[in-house]
């Protein structure tokens, strides 16, 4: 069994990124800009956004973070996309979710400029994506294909099954997978929550992608020996015996499904890192783009 190291296929792709950026500033071309919508004080949105901001640093991007009070009206808030949209020192943005209830957030995400979506949520960039043109891709599925890719996990004729059928990770990845390239190249079957035989169809999987949001639910019991297995859950769920009060559990039976499996992800440290270093990915393409 092979642990894939997410945390440190990150740094090493953030060290190859801060290379290319140290290079264009060295040629007089401005750095990478990411911007940042946070809307109220959510404890996990907190932390992402701040993460990001330290990635964009470690990359030698400049980043900028606009905090607003959770009762802004939907209407400021459109309006401050739309500044950004039209800001030609910012490449890429992102508004940090979920929102609040008040506002809409699929008429925000719709109101991002697709040339400036970074986290690849826009309906264009998930239309390109699913008929394999060039596009900003969805962060989480996008660090995972890196993950497959550099690990040199053959995927061609694979049987891959997707376990979640969410916009931001479950269809994507599955789309991904489908594509004809490497990695990709696979059948893929989605399962969700009205399937009824998930055990039997996850046994027959080569490659498992676990994105239900569910702790532990992937047993050993469903998983044939040699199988690859990605697990994308990021529960918080009680635990006494750590001073936070919680940990975080992914949607693998870890202990038991690991020794099964020829390649896993751990929970942390395994798609977690990727999916803020696939949002640098897209933000120095969005850079690159306006150099063409």
């Amino acid at each position: 069994m092979t642990l894939i190291d997410g945390k440190q296929t990150a740094a090493d792709i953030k060290k190859e990124i801060a290379a290319e950026v140290a290079a264009m500033v060295a040629r007089g071309e401005r750095a990478p800009h990411l911007a940042a919508i946070l809307v109220g004080h959510d404890g996990g949105s907190e932390t992402y956004v701040a993460n990001k901001v330290k990635a964009c640093e470690m990359c030698g991007f400049t980043s900028t973070l606009l905090r607003f009070d959770e009762d802004i009206t939907e209407e400021k808030l459109l309006a401050e996309i739309d500044r950004l949209n039209r800001d030609d020192s910012v490449d890429g943005f992102i508004v940090q979710l979920p929102l609040p209830r008040h506002i809409d957030e699929q008429k925000v995400t719709e109101a991002v400029d697709p040339a400036k979506d970074v986290d690849g949520f826009h309906p264009v960039n998930v239309g390109k994506l699913s008929i394999g043109l060039p596009c900003f891709k969805s962060a989480t599925p996008s660090g995972i294909i890196d993950l497959l890719d550099r690990y040199g996990i053959q995927t061609r004729g694979k049987h891959a099954v997707v376990l979640g059928r969410s916009n931001i990770v479950g269809k994507p990845i599955a789309s991904l997978l489908l594509q004809k390239a490497q990695p990709g190249n696979c059948t893929v079957t989605v399962c969700h929550s009205a399937t009824p035989n998930i055990k039997e169809i996850c046994l027959q999987a080569d490659i498992i992608v676990a994105a239900l949001g569910s702790p532990a639910f992937l047993t050993a019991d469903m998983v044939k020996p040699g199988a690859v297995v990605i697990d994308v859950g990021t529960t918080r769920v009680p635990d006494a015996s750590r001073k936070s009060g919680f940990r975080l559990c992914g949607d693998v039976d870890f202990d038991n499904v690991a020794p099964l499996c020829s390649y896993i992800t751990p929970v942390p440290g395994g798609v977690g890192p990727m999916t803020i270093c696939a949002l640098m990915k897209n933000t120095l393409q969005a850079r690159k783009q306006k150099n063409k």
